[in-house]
C-alpha cells in the first residue's frame, strides 16, 4: 500500500525485480476478482499477486466501480472473471516468458513459476451458491491456455486479498 497509479509496466518491473531477487525459489504468480455490493453500485477488485512460497509476496490491485447493484450472482461471477481475465491478457505469453527466463538457470535447484486465475467461488453446494457456475468459469479461464484456474478454498487472491479492498466505497472511479 505504498505506491498508487502504477502504470502495467511499473507493476510488470516491480514483479521481476521482485522474482530476481531469489530465483531459486518457487513462485505462484496469481490475478484474481472479488466484488461487493454497495448502495447504488458495486465495486471490483483485481488483484495480482506473485509469492514466493514461505518467503513473502508482492501484490498490487485495480478498482473497477460499476454504478448499478448487481444482484444477479451469475452476473457478478461472470463480471469478476472477465475482469481477472482482462488483467491476465496484459501478462501475455512474453510477459510470463520473462519471468520464467529469471528462474530458467535455477530450475535444478527448486525454482518454479505457476500461473494461476483465481475465481471466487466454491465447489461445495451445500456451502457456496457459486458452486453452480464454478465449472463455467474453469472452462472460460482454461480457454485461456495460460493459466490455471483456482477455486475456493485455494483461491485467495480473489478470496482473500482482493476480498480485503472490496468492503469500504472509497472514491469513485466509475467503469
Amino acid at each position: 500500500m505504498t505506491e498508487s497509479k502504477l502504470s502495467f509496466d511499473e507493476v510488470f518491473h516491480r514483479i521481476l525485480r521482485f522474482i530476481a531477487q531469489d530465483p531459486k525459489a518457487h513462485y505462484q504468480f496469481a490475478i484474481g476478482t472479488d466484488s461487493q455490493v454497495h448502495r447504488d453500485c458495486t465495486k471490483f477488485i483485481t488483484g495480482v499477486i506473485i509469492r514466493r512460497l514461505g518467503k513473502g509476496a508482492w501484490a498490487c490491485y485495480r478498482q473497477v466501480i460499476v454504478p448499478r447493484e448487481l444482484t444477479s450472482l451469475r452476473e457478478k461471477l461472470s463480471m469478476e472473471t472477465s475482469l481477472s481475465q482482462e488483467i491476465a491478457c496484459y501478462f501475455s505469453t512474453a510477459e510470463v516468458h520473462q519471468m520464467e527466463e529469471l528462474l530458467l538457470p535455477y530450475v535444478y535447484q527448486g525454482a518454479v513459476l505457476e500461473t494461476f486465475i483465481d475465481i471466487d467461488a466454491g465447489t461445495e453446494p451445500y456451502r457456496n451458491k457459486t458452486s453452480l457456475y464454478v465449472q463455467e468459469m474453469i472452462a472460460r479461464v482454461e480457454a485461456m491456455g495460460m493459466y490455471a484456474a483456482r477455486v475456493k478454498p485455494d483461491s485467495y487472491c480473489a478470496s482473500a486479498y482482493a476480498n480485503r479492498y472490496t468492503k469500504k466505497l472509497g472514491h469513485r472511479q466509475v467503469m
